[in-house]
């Protein structure tokens, strides 16, 4: 997402920046006259009152109500309804529900997606999902925010070249699906006797094989992924099918791409048969802005406008983001390609999830949440938990000779040098919003000693060296040197994808030189969401340690300095693979293959499948301290139970000893780990136990595989333990070339830490 028309965009930064003031939002249904309607009747149950709602209705009234800005119904005491809201890392306007300004000039912005995963910890992905629907609530509240957020992005960051890619909790499934439930579970936090209320309603998107905006003149709206079952089922729909099972979103977003050939919108199978059916959504399906259009005019998947209409509604299409269903449903339906029981059942979705928060519920003031207002937005528990994040988000990736933490005792003066050093919108990503205010990189490490600062580059394009020499005196002068440098919005975005990976125009040499002349150890900071290759700043020896920091949001240079200067020890791993410049070079974007083709030269993707040198590994950061683990409990053996009247061993079985996960009793089938962490070193610090992995030899078999993991803070010379559960039809499991988990019978691998132990899965009674 998204498409934004131009007037569009106009019009909301008018709002934003307009001096009108509004102070509490009018009741949107149920209040005065209309409240006598059963719809309005919270002792009803919710099926009864939206039936209610929805046979007062005319047909022109119903398709209305199919589109993003949602028309009023007055006759029955119903405002308009802008669905359109983001909160992807803090309340956002991006799009044109959120209106800053007022009581609510600025929300907290925390780090973009992708730092705060490389934290790897699930409780804090969830207090910042409470925080940011806390800050949300007290918005619409005032009357300048909807209650219906069309975040997280949850697609896999398949390609390193992808804009978007930032938005994404990384490459692996496994890390994906839970950041995806704990954020939704934050952001919603349902309540109510039977706990079907939300306080905002969350969405994940965009379903399916999603990650590619516009590559060498191939763009999403043109893009057919051709994707096997085996990859659909293993890798992309992984972490939707976690929001839905695991996190109970209220809403998912299908995208604007095809996948084998036809439209995710239009898409039964992956819309009603999967998310509806198989999964069980509680609730709507909207499409990507103006991607039913797309369908028609740009892929012209149908012949008219009013069969896009009917077979996007038909597939399981709740709600248009644009004006498509608004201007051909109505004639759909008079020429017969649509039921108004279609339009219906649609409604009946979106309807549903309006009175789960309460919409219908008469005068906002008076309900759950009614008390939240300003004072509950940029609170100072709020600032410092993005700081928090940001801190936690920071991966060291060298430390030579152990040279950070700097002493400000012993480093008297600094000079902060790079086209980054000074960032303030830089640091916060996209889809953020207006944030409560920032500490640039070079305001942060001015708050501990002396600074001298040059930019470098006019700009991280870094188009000539006209300011490298300013630059190098700079570092010359002071006792160490600290480079930030890397990307911004204008080299990866949405709709920019890379070409390379590299650092792009002449940043390489500007470190290069800066190093060189530095009179003390360079440091280099890293503000990206991609990743790039710094292999020579990795192999150069005057470069002493390299910090990758993401886009850290409003407090990252706060966060920086404190790592830089030893007031927090980074504890951040990888979300992604670091590919070598050679990895693009012969990998198509357009390839959406996971597994490596060595016949036809094709390396594979991600860590899990990818064959190849790295310049960083999945995983992979450093911190101050070191950190040891010894196995206290972990099973040799685990019998797998067969359950249900076919689920004998012989008809679970493909090409070897693999039990189908459906022919399995899974309930309860867990690995319980317990292992100790002991901090050897001289300083506290949090430790992220990674567990991973890799199954018997097998045609369908990744690598390896994440399991698990658990982020455990740990004092100097102690030790804590860790228990971990690993699911093991989940997690254990792999899938075969017909889209089908299965679990191999035989012995796996689990690489947990520094050790290694080996399991062996047996179906119960049977002898392989």
């Amino acid at each position: 997402m998204a498409k934004i028309p131009s007037l569009f965009l106009f019009l909301s930064l008018a709002f934003i920046f307009s001096p009108s003031r509004v102070d509490s939002r009018q009741a949107f249904a149920c209040v005065g006259s209309a409240s006598h309607f059963p719809f309005c009747r919270t002792s009803l149950p919710i099926p009864d009152r939206v039936r209610d709602l929805i046979g007062r209705l005319t047909l022109d009234e119903k398709i209305r109500l199919l589109v993003n800005n949602a028309a009023p119904v007055p006759r029955l005491g119903i405002g308009g309804y802008e669905w359109w809201s983001e909160a992807l890392h803090g309340v956002s306007n991006v799009g044109p529900g959120v209106k800053f300004g007022g009581n609510f000039p600025v929300a907290t912005s925390f780090p973009q997606v992708i730092s705060t995963a490389a934290s790897f910890n699930e409780s804090l992905w969830e207090e910042i999902g409470r925080v940011v629907s806390d800050e949300a609530r007290a918005m619409y509240n005032g009357g300048i925010a909807g209650l219906t957020y069309w975040s997280p992005n949850v697609n896999i960051f398949r390609d390193p070249r992808w804009g978007r890619g930032q938005e994404t909790p990384g490459e692996d499934p496994v890390l994906a699906s839970k950041y995806a439930a704990r954020y939704v579970r934050g952001l919603q936090q349902p309540y109510g006797k039977d706990g079907n209320r939300l306080k905002v309603a969350a969405c994940c998107k965009h379903y399916t094989a999603y990650d590619l905006d516009n590559w060498k003149g191939v763009n999403r709206f043109n893009f057919n992924a051709k994707v096997s079952k085996q990859d659909l089922a293993d890798t992309y729909n992984v972490p939707f099918k976690a929001c839905v099972v695991e996190g109970k979103v209220a809403s998912v977003m299908c995208s604007y791409n095809q996948v084998n050939g036809v439209p995710t919108c239009a898409d039964r199978n992956l819309l009603r048969n999967t998310i509806r059916g198989d999964w069980g959504l509680n609730g709507y399906i909207v499409s990507d802005c103006d991607s039913v259009g797309v369908l028609y005019d740009t892929q012209h998947y149908t012949s008219t406008p009013e069969e896009a209409a009917a077979a996007t509604i038909k597939a399981g299409l709740d709600l248009n983001c644009g004006p498509f269903l608004a201007l051909h449903t109505e004639e759909a339906v008079r020429v017969g390609m649509l039921r108004v029981a279609d339009v219906d059942s649609a409604l009946a979705n979106t309807i549903t999830v309006q009175m789960r928060l309460g919409m219908f519920d008469g005068e906002p003031s008076a309900q759950t949440f009614g008390h939240l207002g300003p004072a509950d937005v940029c609170t100072p528990a709020h600032q410092q938990l993005a700081l928090e994040a940001a801190r936690q988000g920071i991966v060291l990736l060298k430390n030579t000779g152990r040279t950070l933490p700097l002493s400000p005792a012993h480093f008297h003066t600094i000079a902060v040098i790079g086209p980054n050093s000074d960032a303030t919108v830089t640091m916060i990503g996209n889809y953020a919003g207006i944030p409560c205010g920032y500490t640039t990189p070079y305001q942060g490490i001015g708050r501990y000693v002396k600074t001298v600062h040059q930019i470098g580059c006019r700009n991280v394009a870094c188009g000539d060296d006209a300011l490298f020499g300013t630059a190098e005196r700079a570092a010359h002068s002071a006792d160490a040197t600290v480079l930030v440098m890397g990307l911004d919005q204008s080299m990866e975005a949405e709709f920019i994808d890379r070409e390379s990976v590299l650092l792009p125009g002449r940043q390489q040499e500007l470190i290069s030189r800066v190093s060189m002349a530095s009179r003390g150890p360079t440091i280099l900071v890293l503000l990206c969401g991609g990743p790039v290759d710094v292999s020579f700043a990795k192999n150069n020896p005057k470069i002493a340690a390299i910090l990758w920091a993401g886009y850290p949001g409003q407090a990252g240079g706060t966060a920086i300095a404190d790592v830089i200067f030893g007031g927090f020890n980074p504890g951040g791993k990888l979300p992604v693979t670091w590919y070598p410049q050679e990895y693009v070079a012969k990998v198509p974007m357009t390839n959406m293959a996971m597994r490596s083709e060595p016949s036809k030269g094709y390396p594979g993707r991600t860590y899990r499948f990818y064959h190849g040198d790295v310049v960083y590994p999945f995983g992979y950061g450093l911190t101050y301290t070191s950190f040891v683990h010894s196995l206290a409990q972990a099973p040799a053996t685990v019998s797998i139970p067969l359950g249900g009247p076919q689920a004998s061993f012989r008809n679970s079985t493909v090409m070897g000893q693999a039990i189908r996960v459906t022919h399995a009793n899974c309930d309860g089938l867990l690995l319980d780990l317990h292992v100790d962490v002991k901090n050897t070193g001289e300083m506290d610090g949090s430790h992220t136990l990674l567990v991973f992995s890799a199954p018997p030899a097998g045609r369908w078999a990744p690598l390896k595989q994440l399991v698990a993991f658990k982020k455990v803070h740990v004092a100097a010379r102690s030790q804590a333990r860790v228990t971990l559960d690993v699911h093991v039809c989940k997690h254990l499991s792999v899938v075969d070339r017909d889209g089908i988990r299965r679990i191999p019978v035989g012995e796996h691998s689990l690489y947990i830490g520094d050790l290694t132990h080996t399991v062996s899965l047996q179906a119960e009674n049977i002898k392989v």
